[in-house]
């Protein structure tokens, strides 16, 4: 049973986290756009491709050339910019953007895992730097994510470790043979066809909330299928876990100039409806009323 303690006389185990739709709701590599934009590190225009991106991801996930499209723009997007910076950027802004997205029942399922004795690993297509403090506010052991190339305090746009597909499967393989991990009692979760080789490296694979292609393959290899729907504040969730020491990396998504459209008309709807609103209001207004 998953709650039940481990034996310590046997192999150690671990439950292996993806992060984006299966932790999260959201894809965290575009979470930050607003957050960046106001920081002056991106323009309108990439926020709303990244909004785009946001929602293709969210109704049909990410197969593995949409992914690379994502890839190639995260690299192109962050280049030059001064590390330093992007820190303080997320470091401020991490609570508000990352703890209302926590799916309740992923926290309820890392909570089982450690009262049952196993380690708790992200592993994740997202830069480390927005990994590493999500993971230490959801009190995960460890993380495997991508790494970018840093020189001179900045980013080259150059990826120095690409945590996605077969090589999260072969991450997962280290970490077990460093941790001492037995693979066959071990658990992994995750929502992405991309993510099968992680997947089946374990001798308990979960879909969460899975693309149409990984709910094929679930179903054609008995895999459970589980549905995460509850979105819950972090520090409600879980009060007793600390902030996060190290501050946060992440960029934008796939480029599709469809959404900086619709992603226009509803900005600037909103402001004429708030316009609108405003004046209703003040024509309402008593004379020499404060």
């Amino acid at each position: 049973m998953l709650g039940q303690v481990e034996n310590l006389s046997q192999p150690r185990t671990a439950a292996f986290f993806d992060l984006d739709k299966t932790v999260i709701a959201k894809s965290s590599t575009v979470t930050f756009s607003r957050s960046f934009y106001q920081g002056g590190l991106i323009n309108r225009r990439a926020v709303l491709r990244t909004a785009y991106a946001q929602f293709l991801y969210l109704v049909g996930g990410a197969d593995h050339e949409q992914t690379e499209r994502m890839r190639e723009y995260l690299s192109a997007l962050c280049r030059g910019w001064n590390v330093a910076q992007v820190k303080e950027i997320v470091a401020e802004t991490l609570h508000q953007v990352i703890d209302p997205i926590i799916y309740d029942e992923a926290a309820s399922l890392i909570e089982q895992h450690h009262a049952a004795g196993r380690d708790v690993v992200i592993v994740s297509t997202s830069g480390s730097e927005v990994v590493e403090p999500i993971g230490q506010l959801l009190g995960a052991d460890r993380v495997v994510a991508t790494r970018m190339v840093i020189e001179d305090g900045r980013y080259t746009g150059e990826v120095d470790y690409y945590a996605y597909g077969p090589t999260k499967a072969e991450a997962v393989r280290e970490l077990a043979a460093s941790e001492g991990y037995d693979l066959e009692r071990c658990y992994a979760y995750s929502d992405s066809i991309t993510d099968v080789p992680m997947l089946e490296s374990v001798g308990h694979p979960h879909a969460v909330n899975p693309d149409r292609a990984l709910r094929k393959e679930a179903a054609a290899r008995s895999w459970p299928v589980l549905a995460f729907e509850r979105p819950v504040p972090l520090r409600q969730r879980l009060p007793s876990l600390s902030m996060p020491t190290r501050p946060a990396l992440a960029a934008g998504a796939a480029v599709v100039a469809a959404v900086a459209t619709a992603g226009l008309v509803w900005y600037v709807g909103r402001r004429r409806a708030g316009r609108a609103v405003r004046a209703v209001q003040a024509f309402r207004k008593v004379p020499g009323e404060k």
